[in-house]
């Protein structure tokens, strides 16, 4: 089957995505690490929940030296998470609901304990050599490229005397994309797992797959310490790249991708996700998430301010509106708790968890959940370096503190703060021992506020976060506007308030939003009668009027109907 014009309505573009972390999101097993079995059990509360596709982290086998992210074999499912029999028992019960499956493809890099790496390490002749990036050596590396996993891009295999490249841990080598044979390996792994009836795949990384050539020395022109991005960041092949990708295999089925791209602007995103036949249905940009960067980038902290947020939401808003299609999130599993990050985890955790809510799923765009966003859980509360498993993290700390001198407390305010493993606590199930995610100690310690914080108590609470994500995913299925309107921002100077409109040819809606802990007056004509379809308080006026003041971290959505329209 062939995929649908981008311009039709699709099934992608109206569905609304659930990511699960395996690792944490439910043991069945009581070894502490969840499962496939884990997730089996909790399909009911996803059917519940009311999402339509199920995008899953890494499974394959792997040393899990990055979660799974550094894979020895894609072609197995890693024993900690279970067998093939329960994957195909998973994919059956979503396809049963109603629900598809998406998987990450990671394919910019393998595990160095893959078959492909350790025959490349027998010998300079062996064909699988030409897999992997290699340079001779070179005083006093290849180049000055630097891994996202801190310290050089380069490491020495003695054997041969060469560096190879990687761009992430030590043991990620990166493949290279320039050989052919590689590229026809990893075709025919993904068309194995598509006929095996999965619904597509999220493409981590997927604009780092080409690197330039010659290797230079970076000049500082990529992201911030990402020194050599410039090089290997929307590379020259990796649009060709995707295009043979997209005629080999995915215009052979009708699925949905979604491309992970550090680094690309809305110019650049469209060409991934614009023109007549799109590359990639969507993809992940970083601008929003980048925006509390410090002066030294992902590991130091900055001030953010509402005013940017909106300016680079709304930005990306206007450049795909009728070009390209956006993915709406707040939160991952590489990126703190956004209720955390954008709202208060505190007083108003309830209402800010809510208000965020809000703001994704009214955009325009496929909006994604991470797993206990629906319940508003909010970062790790660890003390100790000791307890945190990530390795980014982990070397971050140690490059502070040893490396730069950094007191520890100082270094632990930034990974308290910006730390992949505020994403990766177990799903909070209950308030029981282990927050009911596993009978044994959990890989990673469990969030102490699930005695407050758990899907137990939301679903029994009418006005729960939980609940409330049930009403904003049913909005999407009876307003069209919601999915296909277009955006205008109302207020984009306003320092507190988030307020814009999305218009349709049968309706338009205002959504407004307060980021602050104070009331705060609209200061907004909005002529007419307009009918309240959602807010996270109960309405102070009569239906039909907004009101003129927005309370703390509120949420608000009005509609008017075509027949009402002012003009």
């Amino acid at each position: 089957m062939g995929r649908t014009d981008k311009y039709d309505r699709c099934w992608w573009k109206e569905a609304v995505v659930y990511q699960i972390y395996p690792k944490s999101f439910k043991d069945s097993n009581g070894d502490g690490v969840g499962d496939l079995g884990g997730i089996i059990e909790k399909l009911d509360y996803l059917e519940r929940l009311g999402v339509d596709v199920l995008w899953l982290c890494p499974i394959y086998a792997s040393p899990q030296v990055d979660n799974g992210y550094d894979i020895s074999d894609y072609y197995r499912i890693h024993p900690q998470f279970g067998t093939f029999e329960q994957f195909d028992q998973l994919l059956a019960g979503l396809h049963q609901r109603g629900m598809k499956l998406i998987m990450d493809l990671v394919v910019n890099h393998t595990s160095d304990q893959h078959r492909w790496f350790r025959e490349a390490c027998r010998s300079k002749q062996n064909p699988y050599r030409d897999y992997y990036i290699w340079r001779p050596p070179r005083r006093p590396l290849p180049n000055n490229w630097l891994s996202f996993f801190e310290g050089p891009a380069w490491q020495y295999d003695q054997d041969s005397d060469e560096y190879y490249l990687h761009l992430f841990s030590v043991h990620q080598p990166d493949l290279n994309w320039e050989n052919p044979q590689l590229r026809e390996e990893i075709y025919a792994m993904m068309r194995w797992w598509l006929d095996r009836g999965i619904d597509g795949f999220r493409m981590d990384v997927i604009n780092l797959i080409s690197k330039h050539p010659d290797f230079p020395d970076s000049t500082g022109g990529g992201a911030a310490r990402i020194i050599g991005g410039e090089y290997f960041i929307n590379g020259p092949n990796v649009l060709a790249y995707l295009q043979e990708m997209r005629q080999n295999v995915l215009d052979k089925y009708d699925v949905m991708t979604v491309g992970e791209t550090p680094d690309v602007s809305p110019e650049e995103g469209l060409r991934y996700v614009g023109g007549e036949r799109p590359l990639l249905d969507m993809l992940f940009q970083f601008e929003h998430m980048d925006i509390d960067n410090g002066a030294e980038g992902y590991w130091s902290v900055g001030d953010w301010s509402l005013v940017e947020l909106k300016r680079i939401l709304g930005n990306w808003q206007q450049h795909m509106a009728g070009r390209g299609w956006n993915s709406l999130y707040l939160n991952n599993h590489d990126q703190p708790r956004m209720v955390s990050r954008f709202g208060d985890d505190g007083e108003y955790r309830r209402e800010s968890a809510k208000m965020l809510a809000t703001l994704n799923h009214m955009l325009q765009g496929t909006p994604y959940i991470y797993q206990g966003e629906e319940l508003g859980m909010t970062n790790a509360d660890f003390d100790a370096i000791a307890e945190y498993r990530d390795v980014a993290t982990l070397n971050f700390y140690r490059r502070a503190t040893e490396e730069e001198g950094l007191p520890p407390e100082q270094a632990m305010e930034v990974v308290r703060y910006r730390s992949r493993d505020n994403g990766r606590t177990p799903m909070q199930w209950s308030d029981s021992t282990h927050a009911g995610f596993s009978s044994a100690e959990p890989w990673i310690a469990v969030n102490r506020n699930h005695s407050l914080i758990n899907a137990e108590a939301e679903l029994e609470d009418a006005d729960s976060v939980f609940n409330y994500y049930r009403r904003l995913i049913r909005l999407r299925r009876t307003h069209p506007v919601i999915v296909y309107g277009s955006y205008t921002d109302l207020l984009p100077e306003h320092e507190q308030l988030f307020v814009f409109q999305r218009s349709g040819t049968e309706e338009r809606l205002v959504v407004l939003l307060n980021f602050s802990a104070d009331p705060v007056p609209v200061g907004l004509e909005l002529p007419g009668e307009w009918n309240r379809l959602i807010g996270n308080y109960p309405p102070v006026m009569a239906d039909g009027f907004i009101p003129g003041t927005i309370r703390p971290y509120e949420a608000m959505v009005y509609s008017q109907s075509k027949e009402s329209l002012c003009t």
